[in-house]
């Protein structure tokens, strides 16, 4: 089969994952990977594949550049995996053509925005055990949300009790904005750190002048004891 490849030069014959199955669908190469007991991504996905699923596996994490090398994707679906973590550099590489990315049903408390923001894709993060905080608020705004999905984003856990088990959106809805408490924290750092520094500053400043009033006081002993030149004249 390898010969007849080469000998033909035909594009479609490029390797196949060993656990996946090749085929075409719409006219446009499909990746099947679902249910393969994967832990990882496979490697030698081909580079003109277009639909890519990888559902249903053990997958972890998603590295970074996992995906740079397939230009050609226009859907990747990675739910109902194990994720846990994914890299800022994730999807380098699929910001142009990817459609749809499906992260739905992982395990993804939090997710660096760079990942995602730079994306067109249509994303769907729903059933994830996530943790609200600035980072996924501004995913929320800023990317590209499957609308039917959105509300299943629920906080897993949070700054406050009061908003665990709740939808994100309906949690902003009600005008909590976690990237201000971020700021307002940072804010009270920054002030308790000026503040002790202003405080070491008017410290050195208390035992530079004591120190040298008591060198004077002693200069001034000094030159009491001495005998007067009236004394020496005499």
């Amino acid at each position: 089969q390898a010969v007849f490849c080469l000998l033909l030069y035909v594009p479609w014959c490029s390797s196949c994952p060993p656990s996946c199955q090749c085929t075409e669908r719409d006219g446009a190469k499909a990746v099947l990977c679902s249910s393969r007991h994967l832990e990882e991504i496979p490697k030698d996905i081909p580079r003109d594949a277009v639909f890519l699923k990888l559902d249903a596996n053990s997958i972890t994490r998603i590295p970074s550049n996992a995906f740079r090398h397939l230009s050609h994707l226009k859907e990747i679906d990675l739910s109902r995996n194990a994720i846990e973590k994914i890299d800022g550099a994730a999807f380098k590489g699929l910001a142009a053509g990817l459609r749809t990315l499906d992260l739905s049903s992982n395990r993804i408390r939090s997710i660096p925005k760079e990942a995602l923001l730079a994306l067109n894709a249509k994303l769907r993060l729903a059933n994830n055990p996530w943790h609200c905080e600035c980072a996924l608020q501004e995913v929320l705004w800023e990317a590209r949300l499957d609308p039917d999905s959105v509300e299943d984003i629920t906080c897993h856990t949070a700054p406050r009790q009061e908003y665990v088990g709740k939808p994100l959106l309906q949690v902003l809805d009600t005008g909590v904005n976690f990237c201000s408490v971020r700021q307002r924290t940072t804010d009270v750092a920054m002030f308790i750190t000026m503040f002790g520094w202003f405080t070491m500053v008017i410290i050195y400043v208390i035992c530079y002048i004591r120190h040298n009033r008591e060198d004077t006081c002693r200069h001034v002993d000094y030159l009491k004891s001495l005998p007067s030149t009236q004394g020496h004249a005499g």
